[in-house]
């Protein structure tokens, strides 16, 4: 990916207008996202997962053992299972992995913790079921992801075979240190969006709880982790403590780190080679953990 094609993905987003209404940001939203090309080889169908709502996306050929459990991103204000199609689509693709999105419940309306209990229930029932599941989320679905194995080790459930996070928002109490120092870099987000963001979701809840800002946590016994994350956005750090507190707990963790690129670049698959190739990395890493049924795994 040549510098050029780097700021020409940047030049392709805009930071948002603070004070919007939630609904106004899922219209915009939607609008961008919820109707995106899928491919012809994509089937979607409607079912339920512990009684959350849920989109199994059929991908052709997609028939290996276990699924992706696909968490969207949105700062659990925006998006939907739908959006969250628009990438596991192509991880389901690239793996030969089933995946189902989840439509979990959103801020302000649905506050903390009520989409932590909403990918809880359906993680418990894929698990229970006799799957072997990796978890995949991007921006605030990375961060739901990790809470969510947290909240499953807690409650003596079998832990996912791995989880794969792009770009994920690890702390909600906003205190990374790129949150400021990468402002100018980002074309999509800054402290105050974020900010905005946080106080819709956390409802008054303590910004520090291990569940929404999952940075905090004890991560020990956790399966392995694929973190991805570009330069160019202001959760970078959020995504590089997350790593480094993995190491010390002793968690197998991978990091890829796209200089230039902007939050969930993997969007641009098809346009930056940087994209195309996280996504295989990912897809490779959703294989090998699949395959390898001593970690984390249904036995």
């Amino acid at each position: 990916m040549s510098a050029e094609e780097r700021e020409a993905a940047r030049g392709m987003m805009q930071k948002a207008e603070l004070g919007r209404t939630a609904e106004k940001q899922r219209a915009e939203f939607d609008e961008l996202f919820a109707s995106r090309p899928l491919g012809d080889d994509v089937k979607l169908v409607e079912r339920t997962l512990g009684g959350v709502p849920a989109l199994e996306v059929h991908v052709d050929g997609a028939d290996a053992d276990g699924v992706i459990l696909y968490l969207h991103g949105g700062s659990y204000v925006v998006g939907s299972a739908r959006t969250g199609a628009n990438l596991a689509a192509p991880l389901s693709r690239r793996s030969g992995v089933p995946a189902v999105s989840l439509d979990y419940r959103l801020a302000p309306e649905h506050a903390f913790p009520a989409g932590i209990h909403d990918a809880l229930a359906a993680y418990r029932e894929l698990v229970e079921s006799g799957q072997n599941v990796v978890i995949v989320g991007d921006s605030a679905g990375g961060g739901l992801g990790l809470a969510t194995m947290i909240a499953a080790r807690a409650e003596g459930l079998p832990l996912p075979a791995g989880a794969v996070l792009l770009s994920p928002w690890t702390d909600v109490s906003l205190k990374s240190p790129s949150m400021d120092s990468r402002d100018e870099d980002d074309p999509l987000f800054s402290r105050a969006n974020m900010a905005e963001s946080a106080e819709f979701y956390l409802g008054g809840a303590d910004p520090k709880n291990e569940l929404a800002s999952p940075v905090f946590a004890d991560l020990k016994g956790l399966p392995p982790l694929l973190v991805q994350v570009g330069t160019a956005e202001i959760l970078l750090d959020d995504s590089l403590r997350l790593v480094a507190r993995a190491a010390e707990q002793d968690v197998d963790v991978s990091l890829d780190v796209v200089a230039g690129a902007p939050h969930v670049f993997q969007y641009f698959a098809g346009f930056l080679s940087e994209a195309d190739e996280s996504l295989d990395h990912a897809a490779t890493f959703i294989k090998n953990r699949l395959r390898d049924k001593s970690v984390g795994a249904v036995a």
